[in-house]
């Protein structure tokens, strides 16, 4: 599946290769061979899907997996409307700066608990160096989420990527919170 990816160098900024995954949506066969292996590495009810190459994949789950049942958008500032107390930011380190993400918690707890927990799996496109998935990993494990009354947790059961940079050891830094799974690696 890597052969169909491509690479732009210094994209964003200077030393960056940044790895474009917008040709697995330009041949048909391969998005649903790819949807397919994401479906199986998706083991949670709850999907956590940060904007917006997240959205793409996580999107198909919902008609081609049938444990899955919820996808939580995690947005940029401003694009998530809500109520008091809802909305949560994460900080988040990129390999080329900072940024803030928010999801809200009621979206969470649309989805199904597992126990005294609902359990996330977090799907993102690429795997660099892991701030995203860590910085939302922490706030989701660090939240409390209440539903007719009663308290539940949110426990990260794994990390799911479309495509590993492996020589940028993001897999390290996350495994230390729960597995990881990617379906391609560079």
């Amino acid at each position: 599946m890597k052969e169909v990816l491509k690479y732009y160098k210094d994209f964003p900024k200077e030393g960056i290769v940044f790895v474009d995954i917008i040709p697995f949506l330009q041949n048909k066969a391969v998005f649903k061979e790819l949807t397919a292996k994401v479906a199986e590495a998706c083991t949670a009810p709850n999907i956590i899907a940060p904007e917006a190459r997240g959205f793409l994949f996580a999107a198909p789950l919902l008609t081609n997996a049938e444990h899955v049942e919820n996808i939580v958008p995690v947005r940029k500032s401003g694009k998530l409307p809500f109520a008091e107390g809802d909305l949560h930011e994460v900080l988040i380190e990129k390999e080329y700066g900072f940024d803030k993400l928010y999801y809200r918690a009621s979206d969470i707890a649309a989805g199904r608990a597992n126990g005294e927990n609902f359990e996330v799996t977090i799907l993102d496109d690429v795997l660099a160096t892991g701030g995203t998935a860590e910085g939302l990993a922490e706030s989701l494990q660090s939240l409390k989420i209440v539903v007719d009354g009663k308290e539940y947790g949110v426990k990260v059961k794994e990390f799911v990527f479309i495509v590993e940079i492996a020589e940028l050891k993001g897999r390290e830094r996350l495994e230390k919170i729960a597995p990881v799974r990617s379906i391609t690696e560079i």
